[in-house]
C-alpha cells in the first residue's frame, strides 16, 4: 500500500478503549497515533495496550484543535454518524489521511467537523464502540487501498440451490 494513515479520538475519555484503539491502530499499520483533548491519563491507557503501540510508533497528545499539528498534505477524516456523511463503502480513502474518531458519550465536537475534508459514516443503525470503529475504518482502508486483490466473483451469479422433499 502507498501512502500513511494516523489514527486518533477528541474527547476520549475511558483509557481501556484509548489502549484498544492504540492498540489496533498498531495492529494494522498506523504511522501515528493522536488524542485531541482527551480526558485520560497516558499512562492508565497502556493496560489495554498489550502490542506497547506506544513504542512502536508516535503518539501526540494535542491539548485543542488548534495544537493539531498534522503533516503536510495529511487530510483529516471525520468518522461521525450523521445524515449527510459519506457511507464508508462507497469513501475513497485519502493516500495521507488522520482519521478522528468522537467521544464515547457523544459526537465530534462541531470545531473538529469543520477541520475535517471528510466526514464518513460506517453504515450502522446507532453508535458503535470507538475502538470498533476504528478497527472497521482501518480494515476498510487497507482493503480499498489494494493490500490485497480483489475478491473473485462468480459468473452468472451464485448457483441455484435445488432442495429435494
Amino acid at each position: 500500500m502507498k501512502g500513511y494513515f494516523g489514527i486518533g479520538a477528541e474527547g476520549i475519555s475511558k483509557p481501556m478503549n484509548m489502549g484498544a484503539l492504540m492498540r489496533t491502530a498498531h495492529a494494522f499499520g498506523a504511522s501515528f497515533f493522536y488524542s485531541v483533548d482527551a480526558d485520560v491519563k497516558v499512562t492508565d491507557m497502556y493496560a489495554s495496550d498489550t502490542s506497547k503501540a506506544y513504542e512502536n510508533m508516535p503518539y501526540y497528545n494535542w491539548d485543542s484543535i488548534e495544537d493539531m499539528a498534522l503533516p503536510r498534505g495529511c487530510q483529516l477524516v471525520g468518522i461521525e454518524l450523521t445524515d449527510d456523511a459519506v457511507e464508508l463503502p462507497e469513501f475513497k480513502h485519502p493516500r495521507a489521511a488522520a482519521y478522528v474518531l468522537g467521544r464515547e458519550l457523544g459526537n465530534l465536537s462541531p470545531e473538529m467537523m469543520a477541520k475535517c475534508h471528510h466526514i464518513v459514516k460506517i453504515p450502522t443503525k446507532f453508535c458503535i464502540n470507538v475502538s470498533l470503529a476504528g478497527a472497521l475504518v482501518m480494515y476498510d482502508r487497507m482493503v480499498s487501498m489494494g493490500a490485497y486483490a480483489n475478491r473473485p466473483i462468480m459468473p452468472g451469479g451464485p448457483q441455484k440451490m435445488t432442495i429435494s422433499k
